[in-house]
């Protein structure tokens, strides 16, 4: 900050031990050293609020350029899916075309035959029908397959 050599701090002392006197020339030395030490503590805060507004500064440049590079990506993509969407928009509409067409030609043939196919007779499945069945029928012991009915725990 300052630029003093040893000869000038002497030529000071002198001056000082001349003015002030011996008796106050250590209280005004530590007066002044108190008063240096403040100013020293003075520019180092200032310095330091400088540096933190650059940051900032620089900070605030950032994030400008961080949003306007999300909103160009955001516009991109926008117009990407826009794109794609008019795509498959008219992939849609020239696939119903071709359809059309193609059910066009077909439209001599009955539709809901094909669709609903005619009731047709069940057929027969191997077993004769001829005999009516009664559900109360009894089976004969001969053609029981069953082995006989055995006592349980319960029942014993």
């Amino acid at each position: 900050m300052f630029d003093f050599g040893i000869s000038e701090l002497m030529i000071i002392a002198v001056v000082g031990l001349i003015v002030i006197g011996p008796e106050r020339l250590p209280r005004a030395a530590r007066t002044l050293g108190h008063v240096f030490g403040r100013m020293q503590r003075y520019v180092t805060e200032i310095k330091a609020d400088i540096n933190r507004e650059v940051e900032l500064d620089e900070l605030r440049k950032l994030q400008t350029s961080m949003k306007e590079a999300a909103q160009e990506i955001e516009e991109s993509v926008s117009k990407q899916v826009n794109f794609i969407e008019d795509e498959v928009k008219q992939a849609e509409t020239e696939t119903r075309k071709s359809v059309e067409e193609a059910v066009k030609p077909a439209a001599g043939i009955n539709l809901m035959h094909s669709l609903n196919p005619p009731d047709y007779p069940e057929e027969a499945s191997g077993e004769s029908s001829s005999e009516p069945v009664d559900a109360q029928q009894t089976p004969k012991e001969s053609d029981s397959d069953a082995p006989p009915p055995t006592k349980t725990d319960n029942q014993a």
